[in-house]
């Protein structure tokens, strides 16, 4: 049988402060095959692990990441809104995932957060970490914004690459082709077993985002797809081996 990979989505977030080193150790701990997480840029130019353009969901400072300067961005508390127990969790930085990293296999599915803000040459400086940590065997880089995903072929032609989708265009055979790309990276609600096989014909990998509960799960298990990202990795770990060893 085929191994479906569990991705923790942003870190084990169901369990823990979502894109934070401790949701990161959690995913690792628990046997995850990859993490996903996304990055902004500070007004000072760092990459910087947090889901949001602001600050003020998840952390305790307010406003937008862009206006910050990497130094304030340390000083954010990034754990206590999701519980006490976390208190004085940071926002981690993408060097220190990296430096993490080299201590583990996982796979790194890195969101490049251009969808709604432009932040100028945030390809090319992932690019750049990615190849003096050397982790380009590890690294999928995904975007809602595909220009910025052309941008990294045109920059890393050797590192994978993914189109998130919210929701299915009409022509997205006609994309995917265009593309040339490796991941689709489809909502899961909007992935049907016409599409995955489409998808697939095409040579793509599917990693659809985010199955939480048992259904979700075993309906995305049997149309084969490659990846299940997931908010509750060590739940959807025990759903996806009970269906696995079912009859």
């Amino acid at each position: 049988m085929k191994n479906i990979q569990i991705f923790a989505h942003r870190g084990s977030k169901g369990t823990h402060p979502e894109n934070t080193m401790a949701a990161f150790k959690e995913a690792a701990r628990i046997g995850a095959e990859g993490i996903e997480f996304d990055v902004h840029l500070s007004s000072d130019g760092e990459m910087i692990v947090i889901h949001d353009e602001t600050l003020d969901r998840t952390t305790s400072l307010l406003g937008y990441v862009k206006d910050c300067s990497a130094q304030k961005l340390k000083t954010a508390d990034a754990g206590s809104k999701f519980s006490k127990e976390f208190l004085g969790e940071r926002i981690p930085f993408l060097m220190e995932v990296f430096d993490w990293a080299r201590g583990n296999s996982l796979l790194m599915n890195i969101e490049i957060k251009t969808d709604k803000l432009a932040y100028e040459g945030i390809e090319q400086k992932i690019i750049d970490l990615i190849r003096k940590y050397r982790m380009e065997d590890r690294v999928i880089l995904s975007s809602f914004n595909h220009q910025s995903i052309e941008k990294v072929k045109m920059l890393a032609p050797e590192l994978e690459r993914a189109l998130l989708f919210e929701g299915i265009p009409e022509n997205f055979e006609e994309i995917l082709h265009d593309k040339k790309e490796s991941g689709f990276h489809p909502d899961k609600n909007s992935l049907t077993p016409a599409i995955s096989e489409k998808a697939k014909k095409l040579g793509y990998k599917i990693r659809p985002w985010v199955a939480n509960n048992k259904a979700d799960i075993i309906r995305l298990a049997e149309m084969d797809v490659d990846v299940i990202m997931t908010d509750f990795p060590e739940k959807a770990i025990k759903i996806l081996k009970a269906w696995q060893t079912s009859d």
